[in-house]
């Protein structure tokens, strides 16, 4: 496929989300000719002030548009979102691009690179690492499977909305990276709100624990903002907590696949599914909260358990 240029290529955009807002916007801001369709109507429309189109339906999109690009919630939106009489691979043009930027399960991109040959479309599965912030200043990094010259062709999409972008091998292979990704994202959380129930148990005032925590060399750059969001309670989500259960999800099945060995993801995900029961659409890093509850539990089990020691006694 030759190069994308904004001149030339009209690009559709479906799954304006939490991710997907920003980086359709970017996109248009840079001059690029985009049309969006998402399933809530007034996401899409949010974008016309910036000069994108709305489309009906998928279909409607994928006729007029030769690069769409997805970001949608899972797996089954998806597969559902390509196939099937009214889905993107029977209405794209032979010779048109798909970029899949959804987190799904590696045969979930392999099945889409199978049915987007069949109609002789390219598929790429182009996956993203950082969250909302980072998409809306363009500092995404970005990991791509599938054909290398597609991937090279679609360089001026990258250059706009990611600060680095990776080629890291066949179908699928953009998927898997992610997993690997967001498997130290979700652990390395998790041990941050270990370190921190610890400090504060261990008598640390809470927000100079926070404070200097986020600036030591062990916290990653992308749980920095996380602690410094936790300083005043902030637990709204740029990356929700939803999304990392279903992560953590693809993760272990992944593993159980491949016959690898993860117990600290394992007990990390055990942590999030107990933050995400409370109900409340929160950030990944709310198992913080999950922690300081845990250890404040633990605190009246054990006061009562000394009470009762006492009263044998007496």
């Amino acid at each position: 496929m030759n190069s994308i240029t904004a001149g030339t290529n009209k690009l559709g955009f479906i799954g304006v989300g939490y991710m997907g807002r920003p980086i359709a916007r970017r996109l248009l801001e840079s001059g690029f000719k985009l049309t969006a369709y998402d399933r809530d109507r007034s996401k899409a429309e949010e974008l016309t002030r910036y000069g994108g189109t709305v489309a009906e339906s998928v279909a409607g999109l994928s006729s007029r548009c030769n690069v769409v690009l997805s970001c949608l919630p899972s797996d089954e939106a998806v597969l559902s979102l390509y196939s099937g009489a009214d889905g993107v691979f029977a209405n794209a043009g032979r010779g048109s691009m798909t970029i899949d930027m959804s987190t799904v399960y590696p045969e979930t991109s392999q099945e889409l690179s199978r049915l987007g040959s069949e109609r002789g479309v390219d598929v790429l599965d182009v996956t993203i690492s950082g969250s909302t912030p980072a998409a809306e200043q363009g500092a995404l990094t970005l990991f791509g499977g599938g054909d290398q010259g597609c991937f090279d062709a679609a360089e001026s999409i990258f250059r706009v909305i990611a600060r680095k972008h990776f080629y890291v091998g066949p179908s699928g292979s953009g998927a898997t990276m992610k997993l690997v990704v967001n498997t130290l994202l979700g652990i390395g959380m998790q041990a941050i709100a270990e370190a921190v129930a610890l400090g504060e148990k261990a008598g640390l005032e809470r927000n100079r624990l926070l404070d200097v925590l986020s600036q030591t060399a062990v916290v990653a750059p992308a749980h920095v903002g996380k602690l410094q969001r936790a300083l005043i309670g902030d637990y709204s989500p740029q990356f929700p907590l939803r999304l990392m259960n279903k992560d953590f999800g693809l993760i272990l099945n992944l593993a159980a696949a491949v016959g690898a060995q993860m117990p600290a993801t394992a007990a990390a995900f055990e942590v999030n599914a107990r933050q995400l029961d409370q109900g409340n659409e929160q950030d990944f890093s709310a198992v913080i909260l999950q922690m300081e509850k845990q250890a404040h539990l633990d605190s009246i089990d054990k006061g009562r358990t000394r009470v009762g020691v006492a009263s044998t006694k007496k």
